[in-house]
Protein backbone atom coordinates (compact mmCIF):
# COMPACT_ATOMS: atom_id res chain seq x y z
CA UNK A 1 0.00 0.00 0.00
CA UNK A 2 1.34 3.45 -0.92
CA UNK A 3 2.33 5.63 2.05
CA UNK A 4 0.78 9.10 2.01
CA UNK A 5 2.58 12.09 3.49
CA UNK A 6 1.86 15.80 3.89
CA UNK A 7 4.95 18.04 3.76
CA UNK A 8 4.98 21.74 4.60
CA UNK A 9 7.38 24.37 3.25
CA UNK A 10 7.99 22.81 -0.15
CA UNK A 11 8.71 25.89 -2.27
CA UNK A 12 12.50 25.55 -1.91
CA UNK A 13 15.25 23.78 -0.01
CA UNK A 14 14.64 20.73 2.16
CA UNK A 15 10.89 20.55 1.61
CA UNK A 16 11.24 20.89 -2.16
CA UNK A 17 13.90 18.18 -2.40
CA UNK A 18 12.17 15.75 -0.05
CA UNK A 19 8.81 16.14 -1.78
CA UNK A 20 10.33 15.25 -5.15
CA UNK A 21 12.51 12.46 -3.75
CA UNK A 22 9.66 10.78 -1.88
CA UNK A 23 7.41 11.14 -4.92
CA UNK A 24 10.05 9.45 -7.07
CA UNK A 25 10.40 6.72 -4.41
CA UNK A 26 6.70 5.86 -4.76
CA UNK A 27 5.19 7.75 -1.84
CA UNK A 28 1.90 9.59 -2.27
CA UNK A 29 3.21 13.08 -1.52
CA UNK A 30 0.97 16.04 -0.79
CA UNK A 31 3.34 19.01 -0.89
CA UNK A 32 2.28 22.39 0.44
CA UNK A 33 3.43 25.97 -0.14
CA UNK A 34 2.35 29.34 1.20
CA UNK A 35 2.26 31.13 -2.16
CA UNK A 36 -0.12 30.14 -4.93
CA UNK A 37 2.54 30.69 -7.61
CA UNK A 38 4.71 28.04 -5.91
CA UNK A 39 1.74 25.67 -5.82
CA UNK A 40 1.37 26.12 -9.59
CA UNK A 41 5.10 25.59 -10.15
CA UNK A 42 5.28 22.35 -8.15
CA UNK A 43 2.07 21.07 -9.73
CA UNK A 44 3.58 21.71 -13.16
CA UNK A 45 6.60 19.67 -12.04
CA UNK A 46 4.35 16.67 -11.41
CA UNK A 47 3.73 16.92 -7.67
CA UNK A 48 0.39 17.05 -5.90
CA UNK A 49 0.61 20.44 -4.22
CA UNK A 50 -1.78 22.51 -2.10
CA UNK A 51 -1.73 25.99 -0.63
CA UNK A 52 -1.18 26.08 3.13
CA UNK A 53 -0.21 29.26 4.97
CA UNK A 54 1.33 28.47 8.35
CA UNK A 55 0.45 31.96 9.57
CA UNK A 56 -3.27 31.39 9.01
CA UNK A 57 -5.06 28.84 11.22
CA UNK A 58 -7.99 28.56 8.82
CA UNK A 59 -5.59 27.90 5.94
CA UNK A 60 -3.98 25.15 8.03
CA UNK A 61 -7.36 23.53 8.71
CA UNK A 62 -8.42 23.83 5.08
CA UNK A 63 -5.09 22.49 3.84
CA UNK A 64 -5.22 19.49 6.14
CA UNK A 65 -8.77 18.70 5.06
CA UNK A 66 -7.74 19.00 1.41
CA UNK A 67 -4.78 16.68 2.04
CA UNK A 68 -7.10 14.06 3.52
CA UNK A 69 -9.30 14.16 0.42
CA UNK A 70 -6.28 13.81 -1.83
CA UNK A 71 -5.15 10.66 -0.01
CA UNK A 72 -8.63 9.10 0.13
CA UNK A 73 -9.14 9.81 3.81
CA UNK A 74 -5.98 8.21 5.21
CA UNK A 75 -2.86 10.27 5.83
CA UNK A 76 0.03 8.09 6.99
CA UNK A 77 2.65 10.72 7.77
CA UNK A 78 3.26 14.42 8.40
CA UNK A 79 6.60 16.16 7.83
CA UNK A 80 6.53 19.57 9.51
CA UNK A 81 9.25 21.49 7.71
CA UNK A 82 8.07 25.02 6.81
CA UNK A 83 9.98 27.58 8.91
CA UNK A 84 12.24 30.61 8.76
CA UNK A 85 14.93 32.25 10.90
CA UNK A 86 14.55 35.74 12.42
CA UNK A 87 18.00 37.10 13.32
CA UNK A 88 18.65 39.86 15.84
CA UNK A 89 19.68 40.28 19.47
CA UNK A 90 16.94 39.46 21.97
CA UNK A 91 16.83 43.04 23.24
CA UNK A 92 16.28 44.31 19.68
CA UNK A 93 13.42 41.93 18.88
CA UNK A 94 9.99 43.59 18.90
CA UNK A 95 7.63 41.26 20.72
CA UNK A 96 5.36 41.11 17.68
CA UNK A 97 8.30 39.87 15.60
CA UNK A 98 9.02 37.15 18.15
CA UNK A 99 5.34 36.18 18.05
CA UNK A 100 5.52 35.94 14.25
CA UNK A 101 8.52 33.62 14.54
CA UNK A 102 6.61 31.35 16.90
CA UNK A 103 3.45 31.53 14.80
CA UNK A 104 5.24 29.97 11.83
CA UNK A 105 7.84 27.78 13.51
CA UNK A 106 5.89 26.49 16.51
CA UNK A 107 2.18 27.23 16.85
CA UNK A 108 1.35 26.23 13.26
CA UNK A 109 3.25 22.98 13.72
CA UNK A 110 1.34 22.32 16.95
CA UNK A 111 -1.96 22.89 15.13
CA UNK A 112 -1.04 20.56 12.28
CA UNK A 113 0.38 17.94 14.63
CA UNK A 114 -2.81 17.84 16.71
CA UNK A 115 -4.90 17.47 13.57
CA UNK A 116 -2.64 14.64 12.44
CA UNK A 117 -2.68 12.86 15.81
CA UNK A 118 -6.48 12.89 15.96
CA UNK A 119 -6.64 11.49 12.43
CA UNK A 120 -3.91 8.89 13.04
CA UNK A 121 -5.54 7.70 16.27
CA UNK A 122 -8.70 6.98 14.30
CA UNK A 123 -6.69 4.82 11.87
CA UNK A 124 -4.43 3.24 14.49
CA UNK A 125 -1.03 4.37 13.23
CA UNK A 126 1.06 7.17 11.76
CA UNK A 127 4.41 8.94 11.62
CA UNK A 128 5.08 12.57 12.51
CA UNK A 129 8.49 14.07 11.77
CA UNK A 130 9.55 17.57 12.84
CA UNK A 131 12.45 19.26 11.09
CA UNK A 132 14.24 20.99 13.95
CA UNK A 133 17.82 22.31 13.97
CA UNK A 134 21.18 22.18 15.70
CA UNK A 135 19.90 25.46 17.18
CA UNK A 136 17.31 23.41 19.00
CA UNK A 137 20.21 21.82 20.87
CA UNK A 138 22.48 24.81 21.48
CA UNK A 139 21.98 28.57 21.28
CA UNK A 140 23.94 31.12 19.26
CA UNK A 141 24.06 34.90 19.79
CA UNK A 142 21.71 37.01 17.63
CA UNK A 143 19.48 34.02 16.84
CA UNK A 144 17.30 34.18 19.91
CA UNK A 145 13.95 34.07 18.13
CA UNK A 146 14.86 31.03 16.07
CA UNK A 147 16.63 29.36 19.01
CA UNK A 148 13.55 29.84 21.18
CA UNK A 149 11.17 28.42 18.56
CA UNK A 150 13.32 25.33 18.05
CA UNK A 151 13.96 24.79 21.77
CA UNK A 152 10.18 24.95 22.27
CA UNK A 153 9.67 22.47 19.43
CA UNK A 154 12.16 20.04 20.97
CA UNK A 155 10.38 20.18 24.33
CA UNK A 156 6.94 19.74 22.80
CA UNK A 157 8.09 16.80 20.69
CA UNK A 158 9.80 15.05 23.61
CA UNK A 159 6.60 15.42 25.62
CA UNK A 160 4.44 14.10 22.78
CA UNK A 161 6.71 11.12 22.29
CA UNK A 162 6.07 10.02 25.88
CA UNK A 163 2.35 10.78 25.67
CA UNK A 164 2.02 8.65 22.52
CA UNK A 165 3.53 5.55 24.12
CA UNK A 166 0.98 2.77 23.78
CA UNK A 167 -0.14 3.95 20.35
CA UNK A 168 1.37 3.15 16.97
CA UNK A 169 1.98 6.84 16.26
CA UNK A 170 5.72 7.51 16.14
CA UNK A 171 7.17 11.01 16.37
CA UNK A 172 10.74 12.00 15.50
CA UNK A 173 12.97 15.07 15.32
CA UNK A 174 15.44 15.71 12.52
CA UNK A 175 18.19 18.11 13.60
CA UNK A 176 20.19 19.51 10.68
CA UNK A 177 23.09 21.89 10.79
CA UNK A 178 23.89 23.90 7.65
CA UNK A 179 21.97 22.67 4.60
CA UNK A 180 22.12 24.26 1.14
CA UNK A 181 18.90 26.28 0.79
CA UNK A 182 17.52 29.81 0.74
CA UNK A 183 17.34 29.85 4.53
CA UNK A 184 20.17 32.35 5.01
CA UNK A 185 18.87 34.56 2.22
CA UNK A 186 15.41 34.66 3.82
CA UNK A 187 16.92 35.26 7.27
CA UNK A 188 18.90 38.21 5.96
CA UNK A 189 15.70 39.77 4.61
CA UNK A 190 13.91 39.23 7.93
CA UNK A 191 16.86 40.88 9.67
CA UNK A 192 16.68 43.97 7.46
CA UNK A 193 12.89 44.18 7.70
CA UNK A 194 12.49 43.81 11.45
CA UNK A 195 15.63 44.90 13.30
CA UNK A 196 16.62 48.54 13.90
CA UNK A 197 20.31 48.19 13.17
CA UNK A 198 21.35 51.82 13.49
CA UNK A 199 19.92 52.37 16.98
CA UNK A 200 21.12 49.08 18.45
CA UNK A 201 24.00 48.70 20.93
CA UNK A 202 24.92 45.71 18.73
CA UNK A 203 25.27 47.86 15.61
CA UNK A 204 28.91 46.94 14.95
CA UNK A 205 28.19 43.23 15.30
CA UNK A 206 25.23 43.57 12.95
CA UNK A 207 27.25 45.42 10.32
CA UNK A 208 29.97 42.77 10.48
CA UNK A 209 27.35 40.04 10.04
CA UNK A 210 25.82 41.86 7.07
CA UNK A 211 29.26 42.21 5.48
CA UNK A 212 29.89 38.49 5.91
CA UNK A 213 26.53 37.63 4.39
CA UNK A 214 27.12 39.97 1.45
CA UNK A 215 30.61 38.59 0.85
CA UNK A 216 29.71 34.92 1.04
CA UNK A 217 29.75 33.04 -2.23
CA UNK A 218 30.65 29.54 -1.04
CA UNK A 219 28.48 27.62 1.43
CA UNK A 220 29.24 27.57 5.14
CA UNK A 221 31.76 24.94 6.24
CA UNK A 222 30.24 21.44 6.55
CA UNK A 223 27.17 22.44 4.51
CA UNK A 224 25.38 19.43 3.03
CA UNK A 225 22.76 19.15 0.32
CA UNK A 226 19.10 18.49 1.20
CA UNK A 227 19.63 14.85 0.28
CA UNK A 228 21.29 14.40 3.70
CA UNK A 229 18.02 15.31 5.41
CA UNK A 230 16.05 13.12 3.02
CA UNK A 231 18.02 10.03 4.05
CA UNK A 232 17.06 10.59 7.69
CA UNK A 233 13.45 11.38 6.77
CA UNK A 234 13.20 8.15 4.77
CA UNK A 235 14.41 6.13 7.75
CA UNK A 236 11.94 7.86 10.05
CA UNK A 237 9.14 6.96 7.63
CA UNK A 238 10.06 3.36 6.86
CA UNK A 239 11.91 1.88 9.86
CA UNK A 240 9.91 -0.45 12.08
CA UNK A 241 10.94 1.74 14.99
CA UNK A 242 11.87 5.30 14.07
CA UNK A 243 14.57 7.04 16.08
CA UNK A 244 13.52 9.86 18.42
CA UNK A 245 16.28 12.07 16.96
CA UNK A 246 18.25 12.19 13.74
CA UNK A 247 21.39 14.33 13.62
CA UNK A 248 22.42 15.73 10.22
CA UNK A 249 25.80 17.39 9.43
CA UNK A 250 29.01 17.39 11.45
CA UNK A 251 28.15 20.57 13.47
CA UNK A 252 25.05 18.88 14.90
CA UNK A 253 26.94 15.76 15.97
CA UNK A 254 29.77 17.88 17.37
CA UNK A 255 27.53 20.28 19.30
CA UNK A 256 25.44 17.42 20.65
CA UNK A 257 28.66 15.83 21.94
CA UNK A 258 30.02 19.05 23.45
CA UNK A 259 26.72 19.74 25.22
CA UNK A 260 27.03 16.41 26.99
CA UNK A 261 30.63 16.82 28.17
CA UNK A 262 31.19 20.55 28.73
CA UNK A 263 30.00 22.93 31.40
CA UNK A 264 27.65 25.70 30.31
CA UNK A 265 30.35 28.36 30.64
CA UNK A 266 32.82 26.44 28.46
CA UNK A 267 30.19 25.70 25.85
CA UNK A 268 29.24 29.39 25.78
CA UNK A 269 32.85 30.34 25.03
CA UNK A 270 33.00 27.97 22.08
CA UNK A 271 29.64 29.05 20.68
CA UNK A 272 30.44 32.76 20.97
CA UNK A 273 33.77 32.23 19.22
CA UNK A 274 32.13 30.37 16.35
CA UNK A 275 29.03 32.50 15.92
Amino acid sequence: MTTSILITGCSTGIGYYCAHALHNAGFHVIASCRKQEDVYRLTHEGLTCIQLDLNDEQSIANGFEQALKLCDGKLDALFNNGAYGQPGAVEDLPTKVLKQQFETNFFAWHTLTNLAIKHMRSHGSGRIIHNSSVLGLVALPFRGAYNASKFALEGLTDTLRMELIGTDIQISLIEPGPIASKFRENAKQAFVDNINIEDSPHRQDYLAQMDRLAAQRAPQPFTLEPQAVYKKLLHALTAKKAKPRYYVTFPTYFMGYLKRILSTSWLDKILIKNR
